[in-house]
């Protein structure tokens, strides 16, 4: 159990423990991680066409994929409420013109597509794709080796995060609601306790949870997973404008993990840039802990 937990864990740390790199090197380990979400999420697709009885297992994943991110976001947006009731998020500043929201959820759409191209050539079962699996562990060490990387290029110190108390509460917030609503979830579908609380650990990290809770519980639980964080990401960038305003802790807790990149131009633009130091905080923790947990739940 726990040589599989240290296994997905030491990638990141050693990521996170090298020195920091200079600027055209983190520009180009930005690039390749993007292309590894590309990738894993294909290999996720293929995976996915190899399920024994695949027509009642797609109906499982949406539903599983359906009840969990209903039941995590419920919990996340009344405990960011409540928050918000206790400790009020003043500010002053005026939000500037939006960017397409309609271009950022195509890009978000254009993953689906991503997993739907793999899923067409598993369907082939061509015999080289049944090392898809496999194939996908290792570019899940290599995911994690760049994130570890990427943290530790974003500079952030212990200080930092420390004094920027906003940014730290609603990410507390959002862990310890979210594992509530992974438990309700769990209740709801009949599952064990521990693959609801892994499937709300993504925290809208769909590239990573996808393949970590396909490596740890199988295909139909790693696509629900994907799928429960990539819907979260979709909403976010729906409804950041509308609810920033006044409820400025529920606009950040609902983008999870991704406030430190996805959805920071969406937070800036939106609520101006007061913002962007507590959703870097925000996002940076959510980052942190979401493999952890992930590892810890799925070991």
């Amino acid at each position: 159990m726990y040589s599989g937990l240290l296994i997905i864990l030491l990638p990141l740390f050693i990521g996170y423990l090298l020195p920091p790199s200079g600027a055209a090197r983190m520009r180009m380990v930005n690039k390749v991680l993007g292309w590894m979400v590309y990738i894993i999420l294909f290999f996720m697709g293929i995976s996915l066409a190899f399920i024994d009885d695949l027509g009642q297992s797609l109906l499982a994943i949406l539903r599983y994929s359906l009840v969990s991110a209903t039941c995590i976001l419920i919990c996340n947006v009344l405990a960011l409420r409540l928050l918000e009731a206790r400790h009020p998020w003043r500010h002053a500043q005026q939000p500037e013109a939006l960017p397409s929201r309609l271009r950022m959820a195509l890009e978000s759409v254009k993953l689906c597509g991503v997993v739907a191209a793999g899923f067409c050539l598993g369907l082939s079962r061509w015999t080289p794709l049944t090392f898809a699996s496999q194939i996908g562990e290792y570019a899940l060490l290599l995911l994690l080796f760049l994130v570890g990387l990427q943290l530790r290029g974003n500079g952030m110190t212990v200080r930092q995060i420390v004094l920027n108390r906003r940014g730290m509460q609603v990410a507390l917030v959002v862990v310890f609601s979210a594992l509530a609503g992974g438990i309700i979830a769990s209740l709801a579908l009949g599952l064990p306790l521990r693959t609801g609380l892994a499937l709300a650990s993504g925290f809208g990290w769909y590239s990573l949870s996808g393949i970590m809770m396909t490596e740890s519980f199988g295909p139909v639980i790693g696509s629900a997973a994907f799928f429960n964080d990539l819907l979260r990401e979709l909403l976010a960038i729906m409804l950041i404008p509308s609810l920033i305003r006044r409820h400025r802790a529920s606009a950040l807790g609902l983008c999870g993990a991704t406030s430190m990149d996805f959805t920071l131009p969406v937070l800036q633009r939106s609520g101006g840039m007061e913002i962007v130091s507590a959703a870097i905080v925000h996002g940076f923790i959510l980052s942190l802990i979401a493999p952890l947990l992930m590892a810890l739940f799925s070991a």
